[in-house]
């Protein structure tokens, strides 16, 4: 069973770190990288765990994912939250990922709340190995979250992504 690392960038996000760390149980480690936040963010993170990391002004985002414990890394912002059918997912991923060896990344549905309204829902590649010879190419220009390249493997399950706190 391969553990998950969950990699988050963060940036003065106390107010909504909490609620996406509080959905990491599928994750056997938390790494925040942390790009000089002036609020609590960082003590949010220690609350739940996180492992913290300063981001380096000049690393590529491939970078961090060579800091994760881990091979296979669930790239999410600090505005998201996973839902529990994709906890599932994960958890039934990593039973049986050894019937997927061949892949190296898997795609997850995105669902974006702004106000009351949800919007219409994305495949974004969300999980990833970082062993990818495809990694580097994964991370196009500043991103954080890797680009998406179409696996045909779709997680069961949301990601949920707010706007506000």
């Amino acid at each position: 069973m391969p553990p998950i690392t969950a990699l988050l960038h963060t940036k003065d996000d106390a107010l909504r770190l909490g609620r996406a760390l509080e959905t990491l149980f599928p994750c056997a480690e938390i790494l925040v990288i942390d790009h000089s936040s002036a609020d609590a963010t960082l003590r949010v993170a220690r609350a739940y765990g996180a492992r913290e990391v300063a981001a380096d002004a000049e690393a590529h985002a491939c970078h961090y994912l060579d800091l994760a414990k881990t091979d296979w890394i669930f790239c999410m912002e600090p505005t998201e939250c996973i839902s529990e059918g994709l906890q599932a997912s994960l958890f039934e991923w990593a039973a049986r990922a050894s019937e997927s060896i061949g892949e190296f990344s898997f795609d997850v549905v995105v669902r974006r709340q702004v106000g009351e309204l949800w919007l219409e829902a994305s495949l974004e590649t969300r999980l990833i190995s970082r062993r990818s010879p495809r990694c580097s190419a994964m991370f196009r220009g500043k991103g954080y979250l890797p680009s998406h390249e179409s696996s045909g493997v779709v997680l069961e399950g949301e990601l949920l992504r707010f706007d506000f706190p």
